[in-house]
């Protein structure tokens, strides 16, 4: 991989970045007083800031004290709260070669069923954390006896000294660098084993789709231990060479405008988030808070992780553009944890292409252009193909190439691809190896997601896993779920989800969907149904079945944002969802589903108890 950069000690320079070590270890040669993050506690005041000469040194530090510990190749699970100290781990694992596991860590007495799933498949060999964090971890130790059997390093406790005691590790191209864990959407999470030379790919496509340069700036607010936080947010400004700002997600979400203001203030080029963020600023964000910025710098808005709506990326452009803001800046891309990160994105300096579509051709899987504006389905475009790699439409069932205008599943091959899933060799022998059946044309990777490429742009369409399918026709969730949340105010915008159950034979129509806070005390279940009953006939044909309204905060979803409609359809069934008040179409029916959510309920135990007593 080459990078262009200039430094103040060198004339411009040619890099030859190998690993992630040198990468590090060549901006700390050359730029060793740059700084390389600064971290804005509560979103608004500068904590603590690293140069990468002092990034180097922690990471050394850290790596020597793994490197005693004698577990080269064994996995690292990282629990750090928003902050630095989680940048320099990561790399001491880099640098030690011990296989990173970034993880959310859990609060006091919180639930972590996602953290044990990923520690009982990592098994990882030793914890790297903070006293503070370490403190909560205790209070968990119940729930997770494993967890409290796992060594420990406090990595603020080390002695700086023992960076003179490193021993640069073998590292080549096919080197395991770390497991990210996917969000675990429509399951468990898996481990994606992502490799040096995956990284370097990545970054490089990257960086030159978003164009930067020594003199990007990055303000991120996703949190590191999700792909698109580390790699996009942590990775890619070494890589590049620039600095950027750092942020805890939580700040972001109760104050929006801590997000805008830090990149008026920063003067940030890079900033992006997925759909829901955008949103999220366009309701919270007040006109006088909004006189206060000044956009005019951000030239790479870059959105993805969920479905991109071209609603929000207008109401956003539209409320923002007396700021500066140019709707130029949105940077609509498609990537997934096991393509390391990015696997398609536009031109940086174009508008997003929309395209409008007969939204009953969609539901058959046939890409239609609209004539009616009033009966179409607009899809935002998530860029072209990247170099080194080809994407392919296919028939998930006859695994045959699909047709441009015809919806298919998405295929990828190319040098960003992982590894493979940890330890599930069945799982990465489907997953990763899928051979086009009428040329026998491979392997390439399944995504699971179902789109078309005209063009030579992409357009997704929805989730396969996710579609839900009545009397034949498909229809995407994800637009019963914004006809729900926009039928009724007091329903929460990207807090729903849509999903079937059987009933008499046949697959019928739920809905479990958030309350607005504000609304809570004075809810008309009978009218909020009405509405959502009626918005959803209206616009998709569709009886809904039940309609459960839920407390807010309460929907699963991963740890990156997106809904979990299988969570939300088990949470349903077993009668664990915390509902405010619910409705069904048939009484005596909704009485069997109480059976049904009584049985379910004593088989968990019933599971439960026998997992306590092996």
């Amino acid at each position: 991989m080459t990078v262009y950069l200039n430094t103040p000690t060198k004339p411009l320079c040619e890099f030859q970045f190998s690993n992630l070590v040198d990468m590090l270890r060549q901006r700390a040669q050359y730029q060793p007083n740059q700084t390389a993050f600064i971290y804005l506690q509560n979103g608004e005041t500068e904590s603590s800031r690293l140069t990468y000469q002092e990034l180097d040194k922690q990471a050394r530090t850290i790596a020597a004290s793994l490197q005693t510990l004698n577990i080269s190749g064994e996995r690292a699970l990282l629990l750090y709260p928003s902050g630095l100290e989680f940048i320099a781990a990561f790399f001491g694992c880099i640098y030690a070669q011990t296989v990173a596991v970034p993880a959310y860590p859990p609060r006091r007495n919180q639930n972590i069923h996602r953290l044990q799933g990923i520690i009982e498949d990592a098994q990882a060999q030793v914890l790297l954390t903070t006293t503070s964090v370490m403190e909560n971890i205790k209070a968990n130790f119940h729930q997770n006896p494993e967890l409290s059997s796992i060594p420990c390093i406090i990595t603020e406790n080390l002695d700086n000294n023992l960076a003179n005691t490193w021993q640069e590790p073998a590292l080549f191209e096919n080197t395991l660098a770390f497991l990210q864990y996917t969000s675990g959407s429509v399951g468990m999470p898996k481990g994606v084993m992502i490799s040096h030379a995956n990284l370097l790919h990545n970054l490089a496509q990257i960086h030159k789709c978003f164009g930067h340069t020594p003199n990007s700036q990055g303000i991120i607010w996703l949190p590191s231990y999700h792909d698109m936080g580390l790699i996009g947010g942590v990775l890619q400004p070494i890589y590049g060479g620039f600095p950027v700002t750092l942020m805890s997600p939580v700040d972001f979400l109760q104050k929006p405008f801590s997000w805008l203001s830090a990149i008026s203030r920063y003067k940030g080029t890079t900033s992006g988030g997925p759909n829901f963020a955008y949103d999220l600023c366009v309701r919270k964000i007040t006109p006088e808070q909004r006189a206060s910025l000044d956009l005019s710098n951000w030239e790479v808005a870059f959105t993805g992780a969920e479905f991109i709506r071209a609603e929000t990326l207008e109401q956003f452009a539209e409320a923002f553009e007396p700021c500066g803001f140019r709707k130029e800046a949105f940077y609509p891309c498609y990537g997934m944890a096991e393509t390391t990160l990015i696997i398609s994105g536009g031109l940086k300096s174009s508008q997003p292409i929309l395209k409008y579509l007969e939204a009953a051709s969609l539901e058959q899987n046939r890409v239609v252009t609209a004539q009616n504006q009033e009966a179409n389905a607009t899809i935002v475009g998530c860029g072209q193909n990247l170099s080194d790699q080809k994407i392919v439409i296919v028939d998930p069932q006859s695994l045959q190439q699909c047709q441009p205008d015809q919806v298919g599943e998405i295929w990828v091959s190319g040098p960003s691809v992982a590894l493979g899933y940890w330890n599930r060799s069945e799982q990465t022998q489907e997953t990763f190896h899928a051979y086009l059946a009428e040329t026998g044309e491979g392997p390439f990777l399944r995504t699971g997601d179902l789109g078309f490429l005209q063009d030579g742009e992409l357009f997704i369409t929805g989730r396969l896993k996710d579609v839900i399918i009545i009397r034949g026709q498909n229809h995407y969730p994800q637009d019963i779920e914004l006809t729900t949340q926009k039928s009724d105010p007091a329903l929460r915008y990207d807090c729903g989800a849509a999903f079937t159950v059987e009933v008499n034979g046949l697959e019928r129509l739920v809905i479990v969907q958030e309350v607005e806070r504000s609304y809570l005390r004075k809810l008309n279940v009978n009218a909020i149904v009405g509405n959502v009953r009626q918005a959803v006939a209206n616009n998709h044909g569709l009886q809904v079945y039940a309609v459960a309204l839920i407390k807010t905060g309460t929907i699963p979803k991963t740890s990156s944002g997106k809904i979990q409609r299988h969570a939300c359809r088990s949470g349903f069934l077993a009668g664990t969802l915390n509902v405010v008040d619910d409705w069904s179409e048939n009484p005596q029916n909704k009485a069997k589903f109480l059976h049904l959510q009584a049985e379910t309920q004593s088989l968990l135990q019933q599971v439960q108890s026998s997992k306590q007593s092996n």
